[in-house]
């Protein structure tokens, strides 16, 4: 994929650009440039290009706008002690978005031009990238969305694959402690034969009046069981669940349903290295209670890739409350904590990548 470059004429000053990573918060502040590919039935993927950021010109009539015909990703990408900056596991993320892609009827995008656009973006705006320290990164958001202007209903015959990217500070900015969570008994996130299992903008917005209900009842965040029978923990708004027991084993729900998280899958390798058994498994509601109740579930935390690993506190339901896991401390529990700060040494380059996760971009 060639791909053209236009430099912004007016990027970021310097000193600002210093303001905006000393506290960059997430999704606030954009880098100075975009990229961006189309593809038509006739031409394929063509006119790849970095061009400065800003607003897109959209007609009213979109397919997007009507159908919600499109898919994202989110990686971030990591600077190391030595200036290098490197990417996690990006290939996941390119082939998750074409498993994204073909279940909303979208042209695939191969993971050697996805690669490429998330490498072009990230030399193009390397300054934006935070150094070290805080556990500061650049976060990166390829999206595709169907363009076209018709109103038919049918799979889009123009689509449009973009890269923005902004920097991002720590997640947890008091430190890391346990999350409250809401049961949710009303809504459901994704059913059999749905898009649970696809990243797309729709599965996050029906999970928005779920989390408004958490909000009301004082909980950070909700949880979600399956569409079915009611009874099986699937996963929260945006994160993958864990549940450790005492004899060490850990319990992760099945998917099907549920987003194959990449975080989630590099911590069942890395738990496996670290000696747990993982299963992978349809996790009952009433096993969480009854397992915090008998002490047989030890900790519980939860995965992604803006928080990484955080630790479980109480759940929350209509009908009261299942405490948090004997072995949760203000931090979380001493595996939790293990297994984030082995993931975050990873990330940046601080411990050996003995899994050959990382990917250097620059």
């Amino acid at each position: 994929m060639e791909i053209s470059v236009t430099r912004n004429p007016a990027p970021v000053p310097d000193d600002r650009l210093a303001e905006i990573l000393a506290n960059p918060g997430f999704g606030t502040h954009f880098t100075d440039h975009m990229f961006t590919v189309e593809w038509t039935p006739e031409k394929g993927w063509h006119d790849a290009r970095i061009t400065p950021y800003g607003p897109l010109t959209l007609d009213p009539a979109t397919a997007v706008l009507h159908y919600a015909q499109e898919t994202f990703e989110g990686m971030k990408a990591y600077r190391h002690e030595d200036g290098s900056v490197w990417a996690f596991r990006p290939e996941q993320n390119a082939e998750r978005m074409a498993r994204s892609s073909h279940r909303l009827a979208l042209p695939v995008l191969e993971t050697e031009d996805f690669l490429a656009a998330v490498r072009a973006l990230v030399e193009v705006d390397e300054r934006w990238v935070p150094d070290q320290g805080g556990e500061k990164s650049l976060y990166l958001r390829p999206f595709m969305f169907a363009s076209e202007k018709f109103l038919g209903v049918r799979p889009a015959q123009h689509v449009t694959f973009m890269v923005i990217a902004s920097p991002a500070g720590a997640y947890f900015k008091g430190g890391l402690k346990p999350v409250s969570l809401w049961l949710t008994e009303e809504y459901t996130r994704a059913g059999r034969g749905g898009m649970g299992a696809a990243k797309t903008g729709g599965n996050y917005a029906s999970s928005l009046v779920a989390q408004q209900e958490a909000t009301a009842h004082s909980c950070d965040q909700v949880v979600f069981l399956d569409a079915q029978e009611m009874r099986y923990v699937e996963e929260l708004g945006g994160m993958n669940m864990y549940f450790l027991h005492d004899d060490g084993t850990i319990v992760t729900p099945a998917t099907g349903t549920i987003l194959e998280g990449i975080t989630r899958a590099s911590i069942i390798e890395l738990a496996a290295k670290l000696g747990h058994r993982v299963e992978e498994r349809r996790f009952s509601v009433e096993e969480w209670r009854e397992g915090v109740e008998s002490g047989r579930i030890r900790e519980i935390f939860a995965c992604g890739t803006a928080a990484v690993v955080t630790p479980v506190g109480t759940l929350k339901h209509a009908g009261g409350e299942v405490a948090a896991p004997a072995d949760t401390g203000p931090a979380g529990g001493e595996l939790t904590q293990r297994i984030r700060q082995a993931l975050v040494d990873i990330q940046f380059g601080r411990a050996e990548d003995s899994f050959g996760w990382m990917h250097r971009i620059v």
